[in-house]
């Protein structure tokens, strides 16, 4: 056809791309010892992540991926911050979740501060978090603060997430 915008399809004339390819794949580092593997309540979440954030000086972010029975069957560091802060974005909480197949999650971090009570900041990202996992069908079941002396903050029996236990 003459005179209509089409390019030709001489291979001089065709620029050619290359896309990589990937391959999603979920890597066991390592295991935890546990003292229960179903999460029942938020002290069972303090007990196991209490001897993880012992020593550390700064906040760090985790999320405990769970079966459809509430049993672990991972964990995964999602972010390591500052003294004060640690940024944390929704793509990295739920990538480990939907690669690891959990129905659902629940959000931990500390508070180097040894003061367990939320932030209008955590407050804030766990509404947010809550939201990203109903639409990706992952239930985010609760976000425990905890300190290194074992102290912690449930923010699904605050309210925060639609309701207390």
């Amino acid at each position: 056809m003459k005179g209509t915008d089409v390019p030709s399809a001489d291979d001089e004339q065709v620029r050619r791309y290359r896309v990589s390819k990937y391959r999603v794949a979920l890597v066991r580092e390592g295991t935890l010892p546990v003292a229960e593997k179903i999460v029942r309540e938020p002290a069972d979440v303090a007990r196991l992540m209490t001897p993880l954030i012992a020593d550390l000086d700064r906040e760090a972010f985790w999320v405990l991926l769970l079966d459809g029975k509430n049993k672990i069957i991972g964990i995964n560091l999602v972010a390591l911050g500052s003294l004060t802060a640690c940024l944390v974005h929704s793509r990295e909480v739920f990538k480990p979740a939907i690669v690891g197949s959990a129905a659902a999650v629940v959000l931990v971090h500390n508070h180097p501060s040894q003061q367990p009570e939320p932030s209008a900041e955590d407050v804030a990202l766990t509404r947010r978090l809550h939201d990203a996992g109903a639409l990706l069908g992952i239930n985010v079941i609760d976000h425990v603060i905890v300190t290194a002396d074992g102290r912690y903050r449930s923010l699904a029996d605050d309210g925060v997430l639609g309701g207390g236990r």
